[in-house]
């Protein structure tokens, strides 16, 4: 049963290693991903072999059994120890990719901002206001400049608050990457060390 679920793990792994990706940042951050999510269960697993090894050969010292145990532990306490400034790459990078898009729409906004300044842009709101029936015909000049401007002021309300939620998510996505990639993968990485210590003691 223990060594079942550490080969579901070794199974997982080698769908994705078979790729074959690693010069794509998104391929490493899978592979990270994986060991991390999936290493939970490979720990139950080898707890379980280690368990059942004492039940049945209570008598100190190492056993093949133990050292099986301690083997997969240190392989998989290495595997995390690499993964753990793995994540931390690939949430830089990620963290940067999200940024710039964010500095786009910033700029974006600050420019469509400035042409609340334009009498041309004001005007050609205008016109497209009058075609869609939107703005009457029959309005004075102002009147008709002051629901162009109404109207375009509604639209970088609009698009300023879903800037406001693009980083919010994005926020929330640096912190999940940090706490439950990076943290996790470092209290693994020193559940797995403890067990291949325990299991030769």
């Amino acid at each position: 049963m223990g060594l079942s679920l550490v080969l579901l793990l070794a199974l997982q792994l080698l769908a994705v290693l078979a790729v074959n990706g690693w010069g794509e940042e998104a391929f490493r951050q899978l592979v990270a991903t994986t060991l991390v999510t999936q290493s939970p269960m490979a720990l139950v697993g080898l707890l379980l072999m280690l368990l059942g090894s004492r039940l049945d050969e209570p008598q100190a010292g190492p056993t093949p059994l133990r050292w099986v145990v301690c083997v997969l532990s240190a392989l998989l306490a290495l595997g995390l120890l690499i993964t753990v400034p793995l994540g931390i790459n690939s949430d830089r990078a990620l963290s940067d990719q999200a940024n710039q898009a964010l500095q786009a729409q910033k700029g974006q906004l600050a420019m469509a901002k400035a042409q609340l300044q334009n009498p041309q842009v004001i005007d050609q709101v205008v016109a497209q206001g009058q075609q869609a029936g939107q703005i009457p015909a029959e309005a004075t000049d102002e009147q008709k400049r002051q629901a162009a401007k109404s109207f375009m002021d509604r639209q970088l309300q609009q698009a300023n608050t879903q800037l406001q939620q693009a980083e919010r998510r994005s926020d929330l996505a640096a912190n999940q990457r940090r706490i439950g990639g990076t943290g996790t993968a470092i209290v693994l990485l020193v559940a797995f060390t403890l067990l291949a210590l325990v299991a030769v003691l």
